[in-house]
This record gives structure tokens, sequence and C-alpha cells, in this order.
């Protein structure tokens, strides 16, 4: 088993709380992601599981034995740095090599190894130069193939595909979904790209100056976010946050410009967020509840239309289907089924219907 758990942990850098009272556990095959803004204390988690930092309260505990003092050596997981770590004066092959050498694997395995991870990760051709011969996504994907090629008891990994292009990243991405899955780990993967966290995730852990907001699967997160801190960091574009005030028939926002029908709105709701997917849009003339909205921007992008909305002295952003016929400076009727809005107390927290 290798499960992962943190009780309670803590750990400081001088006057900075890098990690607040962090509890959470990573189950054994799981692929669990943390995800956060720079600073929020992801790669310091990393660190203390791989033994590089040491709590200064609380315990962790690895297949459900105490490693406070385990040195990194005896704990057996495998890591990709986000500096990657690799040594100049080796070729690609020989830095995916040093692991299994450092361990006295038999040479015929090591070469096996090698051969399988480089095909996997599409690196074959450049085995033989040394870092410096190398792109950043090259480099890269040496750094992950030597992690690969372990056989520990977890993989973590620090942003490992940030440099490389779109395209690749997406490739790599899938690759590393479908490796874990085969190789039966746990992996522990950091990233502040939303778009990697919510795709390779089984689940995902948000993060904030070093607390934890929220654990749970990446569609349950996006789809009931515990506060406007977690609603504002997943979706692209990010979700509509409004004052909202609680009128005869249901809530209003953005000075009119919104009305939702819903008389089961909690009374304390002070916010109400909506998802750019989720908002209607449509001409002014057809008719709609509320005042009118101004379009204040239009930007085409292909299978879908990002639009910028002036309603009162809010921004909003709708996201519609395909190119609809909607120009700048237009006036426009916003509408949104209450079933899809999300409801914010006045601290930020999420509140029930």
């Amino acid at each position: 088993m290798a499960d992962i758990v943190f009780r309670n942990v803590t750990k400081r850098y001088g006057g900075t709380l890098a990690v607040d009272d962090a509890s959470f556990a990573v189950n054994d095959n799981e692929f669990f992601c943390f995800f956060g803004p720079p600073l929020s204390g992801k790669s310091t988690i990393l660190r203390l599981v791989l033994g590089l930092e040491t709590p200064d309260m609380g315990e962790i505990l690895i297949g459900g034995k105490p490693v406070n003092t385990v040195s990194p050596a005896e704990r057996n997981v495998a890591m990709v740095f986000q500096n990657l770590a690799l040594f100049p004066h080796m070729s690609a092959r020989d830095n995916i090599r040093f692991p299994l050498v450092e361990r006295r694997v038999a040479e015929a395995e090591i070469e096996k190894r090698v051969a399988d991870v480089a095909a996997k990760l599409h690196i074959g051709h450049i085995l033989h130069k040394p870092p410096a011969q190398l792109s950043g996504g090259e480099r890269q994907r040496v750094a992950i193939a030597r992690a690969l090629v372990r056989d520990p008891v977890a993989y973590l990994m620090d942003d490992p595909i940030s440099a490389l292009d779109a395209r690749l990243r997406e490739e790599t991405r899938v690759e590393l979904k479908r490796i874990q899955r085969e190789l039966g780990k746990t992996l522990i993967y950091v990233t502040h790209d939303q778009e990697e966290a919510m795709s390779v995730a089984d689940r995902m852990a948000i993060l904030e100056s070093g607390k934890i907001r929220q654990i749970g699967a990446p569609a349950e997160i996006y789809d009931r976010p515990a506060s406007t801190y977690v609603a504002r960091l997943l979706g692209s574009p990010m979700m509509n946050i409004l004052k909202s005030v609680h009128g005869a028939e249901g809530v209003e926002a953005a000075e009119g410009t919104i009305r939702i029908a819903d008389t089961g709105a909690p009374a304390d709701a002070v916010e109400i967020g909506l998802r750019p997917e989720d908002l209607k849009v449509r001409a002014w003339s057809e008719g709609g509840a509320g005042r009118p909205a101004r379009v204040f921007e239009v930007e085409p992008l292909g299978g879908y239309t990002v639009v910028t909305l002036a309603a009162g002295q809010a921004r909003l952003r709708a996201l519609l289907r395909g190119q609809p016929d909607i120009r700048p400076d237009a006036m426009v009727a916003i509408s949104c089924e209450p079933g899809r809005v999300h409801y914010f107390g006045q601290s930020g927290g999420a509140l029930e219907r």
C-alpha cells in the first residue's frame, strides 16, 4: 500500500507559514493533484512527502507508517523537480539510468526499462545528447523518464510539463494518466494550470496561502465550490461573482440587470456566482426581465464565443456556443436558470439551498 496521509501538518520558514495545519489522505493508486496560485504551499507539501523538509508540527504517514524521521532515500518515492535537477555532465540516457545504477539493478533490466520509458515519452532519438543540447521540453521529458524507470511506492511531480508547448503538453498529460494507470502507483501532481489539474486528477486539493480550502473530484469541486475563492480559481472564463439583493420574487444582481426567480434562495446570501457557460444572452428586443446590459466585447474562438457584458457597474463574461450574431454596444437581456446559481454568504462560503 502507498497511501500518503498528512495529519495536522504545519511548516514555517521564518515568519512565513508555508503549510498551515494540513490534513488529507492520498489513496493508494490514486492520481492526486494539488492546485493553487504561486506561494500557496504546493511545492512545500511535495518536499515534506519526499523528506527534504521536516514538519514543525503534525505527522506524515506513507503506507500507514510514520515517516517524519525517515530519510528521503528510505521513503522510496520518486520526484520530478520543477527545476528538473538533471546532471549536466551526463547524457540523457545516463541521467535516466542513474537511479537504477545506484541501486545496482542488472544491466539488462536497466536497458529494458530505459527503452520502455523512452518510447512512452518519445525521447529515444535524444538519449545521446547532454541536457545543454536539449530544449526545455526535452529536458522535462528526460526528468520525467528518470522518475518513471524506478519502482517507487509513489511518484511526485512538481509542475513537470510547464515548459512544453500547448499541443505536446496535452499529449504528455494524457500519457502520464495512462502510465499511472498501467503502473498502478500513487501519483501526486502539482500544477498551477487548472486545465491540467482537472483533466488528469482523480481528486484534487485547492490551496490558498498554505491552507487546504477544498478536496474532491474535479467535477465535484467545479459544480459545488466551497467558497468564492475556489469558485474563481476553477473555470475559464472564471465564475462571475456579483453582489446580490433579495426581492419579492427571488434575487437581483448587477443593479437589476440580472433577476433570478428563485424564492428558495438562502436568506443570508450576499453574493451569487454565475458560470459563464450558464448565462443566456439574447437581444433586448426579444424581451427580458430587469434592465438591459450592453455588449462590451466579443471574442469569437471558433467552437464558442466569449462575450463581455457591462451590467450596471459590473463586468460579466458569458460563454456562448458557436459564433452568435452579437456585436459590441448591442443591448441584451441576461438570464440564468435558478438551479445553476451559486450562493455565497458574508464570509465567502458557499450556502446550501
